[in-house]
């Protein structure tokens, strides 16, 4: 595979612990407070570039590629959620750093909020954008359709590393962007990365819909408590969260929602500011 795309100020490791080696992208004084960015499917690490080149004078940013993404190991199993939120604790580890601010987009948002239930002594603050959280057992019928309808096929192991090897991961993101568009460069930096790794998009979903879900919508995280400070971010026109309400979150005293005019799914690129505006706040 070729290397991660060159950013201004970026080194990049390749770090073992947990059993995965994963990429990092590196930025930032190593005393600053470290703040870990942690991308969704179908990009990695370089879906930060504008956050990073924003706020790289004042945080240790710490940037990886999860299991199966970017320029991280693919192996072929370990895609649950919650494997993901162990593979980044296990990586804050071996990096020796205790405590962080963990803003995520997608799967990278999720996985936060899952190492947050299980790990709220790691956190400083939680940015999650872009995703419902775990807890809500509730979804609009016409999220789930949306959802099952582009989720099933690309689970399935044939049809789905058919559909990915057919530049699926390109699709998405020209179709869930509201605000601007990619340009086939920013595409091809994504989708040729899947391409070449089918199974990992199969694994993500096909694991989310036949181990994961069902087991959430009955309330498998519906009686836990977030106990950091979070601020969720959605776009609203963004199909993924449509049903996820503005304002403090019932039964979550920690969680706070804001909703973003004119705004998709891809909000790292669609409105960038508004997510460094919300890294810095106290």
């Amino acid at each position: 595979m070729s290397q991660p795309p060159s950013l201004p100020g970026v080194t990049h490791e390749w770090i073992d612990a947990g059993g995965l080696r994963t990429h990092v992208a590196l930025a930032g004084p190593q005393d600053a407070p470290p703040l870990l960015l942690v991308h969704g499917w179908p990009q990695h690490w370089w879906a930060w570039r504008f956050v990073i080149e924003e706020l790289a004078a004042e945080y240790r940013i710490v940037a990886p590629d999860l299991r199966g993404h970017g320029w991280t190991d693919a192996p072929r199993d370990g895609y649950e959620k919650e494997q993901l939120a162990s593979d980044l604790l296990a990586l804050l580890d071996v990096m020796g750093i205790d405590r962080v601010t963990w803003a995520g987009h997608d799967w990278g948002a999720w996985t936060g909020m899952l190492a947050a239930l299980r790990a709220p002594e790691r956190f400083e603050r939680l940015l999650p954008l872009c995703v419902p959280p775990p807890f809500s057992t509730s979804r609009d019928p016409r999220t789930l359709a949306l959802v099952l309808g582009y989720q099933g096929p690309i689970s399935t192991p044939v049809l789905g590393s058919f559909i990915v090897r057919q530049g699926f991961a390109g699709r998405i993101l020209r179709i869930a962007r509201a605000r601007g568009e990619f340009t086939e460069a920013e595409i091809a930096t994504y989708d040729k990365v899947f391409r070449a790794r089918p199974h990992v998009t199969v694994a993500m979903y096909r694991t989310f819909l036949a181990r994961e879900s069902l087991p959430m919508m009955r309330g498998r995280y519906a009686g836990q408590t977030l106990e950091v400070p979070t601020l969720m971010l959605v776009g609203d026109r963004d199909l993924i969260t449509r049903d996820v309400p503005a304002g403090p979150y019932e039964g979550q005293p920690n969680l706070t929602v804001e909703r973003l005019d004119g705004v998709g799914h891809f909000l790292l690129e669609e409105d960038p500011a508004a997510v460094v505006a919300a890294i810095r706040r106290a």
